[in-house]
């Protein structure tokens, strides 16, 4: 079932691994939805760490994917799979999509489509289903927090900080944050952090431990990696959980006391939400459908969006990005 549509669309393409300099613009044939796919009119799509690091040639879409860039859109149901059911042509959605979200259209499993919040414009939407999928499917489903414990969430100014600070508020937890200066830390907390340590003047496990009385978090949500092991592991309160989602940090710990994991019964798991099944990233989508969304419609919970850029500027989106000069989400919109 399918509307009107245009032959050809513009989709960012990277020509050949590097920086920002090889991102070009290119004019291509329609993608089609498969059996429980629809096609989507992209209005916007985020910008993620994934796609800095696939330009880079250091992360490439799974077998089988388109190799355009873009994790997360927002737009309209142009066109519907053979079995979709529950969708509309029309309608408004964000969506996550395993890649090719740096399009005018892109195609998406409808499985991992939710519908845009009623107080925010398709163009934020763009910015909520990476970090949201992410952060529900590692702080509230893998990390189990709960209302009362405290969290701590690393690089708090960041799009998926942000998201995690205020799902966390949410819980009912006790918010703590790094970021690396005093603005960044004054923006953790005017979206409700308790406190935001400035990683660059403070030793964040001492400060962990000072905010705590000694007691330490209970989640740890972290994108650092390697160089931050021991440091989390110190921060952890008795069985408290630790989870990993990045390596900007590094991936190799040598010489590591393992000793506090026996000690204080932690866990230490972590996760890559891209290869996951799609009935699994199904089933976070069903859960921020019921836990979340009624938070999103209200405005209690919103993406924070630093910045927007034409499709044909995705060079500064990603200059913007590598500089972690931004507060929140950057997008790309279309103009459709």
């Amino acid at each position: 079932m399918t509307t009107t549509l245009p032959e050809t669309m513009r989709q960012v393409c990277f020509n050949g691994a590097g920086g920002p300099e090889v991102i070009g613009i290119e004019t291509v044939p329609l993608p089609e939805a498969g059996p429980g796919q629809v096609l989507i009119e992209v209005v916007s799509a985020g910008v993620n760490r994934p796609d800095v690091m696939q330009r880079g040639g250091k992360y490439p879409p799974p077998k089988g994917a388109t190799a355009v860039p873009g994790l997360e859109v927002a737009g309209r149901i142009a066109a519907l799979g053979e079995g979709v059911s529950g969708l509309s042509l029309g309608d408004e959605v964000c969506a996550l999509v395993i890649s090719g979200g740096y399009a005018e259209f892109a195609v998406a499993e409808a499985g991992h489509c939710l519908p845009k919040p009623e107080v925010l414009s398709l163009v934020d939407a763009g910015g909520i289903p990476e970090t949201f999928f992410t952060v529900y499917s590692n702080v509230v489903q893998r990390g189990r927090l709960a209302a009362g414990e405290t969290f701590l969430v690393h690089g708090g100014s960041s799009g998926i900080g942000s998201t995690a600070i205020q799902i966390a508020k949410h819980l009912g937890a006790r918010v703590l944050t790094t970021a690396g200066s005093a603005e960044k830390c004054a923006f953790c907390e005017s979206l409700g952090a308790d406190a935001a340590i400035n990683y660059r003047e403070a030793d964040f496990a001492e400060e962990v431990q000072r905010l705590t009385d000694g007691k330490g978090v209970d989640v740890i949500l972290d994108m650092i990696g390697a160089s931050y092991l021991a440091k989390n592991l110190a921060s952890l309160a008795i069985e408290g959980r630790l989870v990993l989602i990045a390596l900007m940090g590094g991936n190799k710990v040598e010489a590591l006391n393992i000793t506090p994991i026996m000690i204080k019964r932690l866990t230490f798991t972590g996760a890559t939400l891209r290869p996951r099944l799609n009935a699994e990233k199904a089933e976070i989508a069903d859960g921020l459908r019921r836990d979340v969304w009624p938070e999103l419609d209200a405005g209690r919970i919103r993406p924070v969006i630093h910045a927007t850029f034409p499709l044909e500027e995705a060079q500064k989106a990603h200059a913007l990005m590598e500089s972690s000069a931004h507060l929140g989400k950057i997008l790309l919109v279309t103009g459709r």
